[in-house]
């Protein structure tokens, strides 16, 4: 394994419907591609989209997961991801406690 594919990061994925976010969040953690998601919710977001202003209520998945898992993450985000183009933006997890960093590599493939 390539070093820079040790380690942990936290994937943020915004989506719109509460349901959609628990399906997303089930399928991840069955797939093994994420050992925990946390929904938080709802959230406004305000961007640009196709050249106007919108805003949108949206929900906020938090995936935990390994950094060698992330393209193939990113692909099943995806494939079942009702957006065009959804967020999916990740950040290593620099520090941790031990046990709940065991835990997580435990749960994932």
């Amino acid at each position: 394994m390539r070093e820079e594919d040790e380690g942990f990061i936290q994937v943020l994925i915004t989506i719109d419907e509460k349901e959609k976010a628990e399906t997303l969040a089930e399928e991840l953690v069955e797939e093994r591609l994420a050992a925990c998601v946390q929904i938080a919710g709802t959230i406004e977001s305000i961007y640009r989209w196709k050249g106007s202003v919108q805003r949108s209520d949206e929900y906020l998945c938090m995936v935990k997961t390994e950094k060698r898992s992330y393209e193939t993450l990113e692909k099943k985000v995806k494939e079942i991801h009702p957006y065009e183009n959804p967020e999916i933006i990740a950040f290593s997890i620099d520090e941790g406690s031990e046990e709940y960093l065991s835990w997580l590599k435990g749960e994932l493939r």
